[in-house]
């Protein structure tokens, strides 16, 4: 384990968290984008994207090894990664009547993107304060390093 080992984990975890906030201005950003990509030749409103974390090189039962004593920390503890920004399939579009909408279907719907701003804040919210955790972590551990070089002098 290095002296910078601390330092490492949350930087991954700040890096993480600012993906994170960047995909979620992404999403209020389309809020109104009903022309983002095309499927089957005609075009479909902006899905909202969600970013999916887990740990850098740990599993489960490695983490429950360790926590038991049966095994050493290798792997644990080495922050944590984005495994995947997928966009969300599940929740429908919104569909807003507006005949003179150029993207209007025949009965004048248009689908609007699935992106709910208040989610979107909540999520932003989080985010931040994740964000600002570590921030404090790596404050504390750089402060505590540079006391464990003061006791050299």
């Amino acid at each position: 384990m290095s002296i910078f080992h601390g330092m490492n984990t949350t930087a991954s975890a700040l890096t993480a968290q600012r993906l994170r906030m960047d995909v979620i201005s992404s999403n209020m950003a389309n809020a109104e984008t009903t022309r983002a990509k095309m499927v089957d030749g005609e075009w479909q409103a902006y899905r909202r994207k969600t970013v999916t974390l887990q740990p850098n090189e740990g599993s489960f039962s490695n983490f429950l090894n360790v926590a038991r004593g049966t095994s050493d920390k290798n792997g644990v503890g080495n922050g944590v990664k984005v495994s995947q920004v997928k966009e969300d399939t599940e929740t429908p579009f919104k569909l807003v009547y507006d005949p003179s909408h150029m993207d209007a279907n025949e009965e004048g719907y248009v689908e609007m993107p699935n992106v709910d701003p208040l989610r979107e804040m909540v999520d932003l919210i989080s985010a931040t304060r994740s964000y600002e955790a570590n921030v404090t972590v790596f404050n504390a551990n750089k402060a505590m390093l540079s006391k464990a070089l003061e006791i050299g002098k």
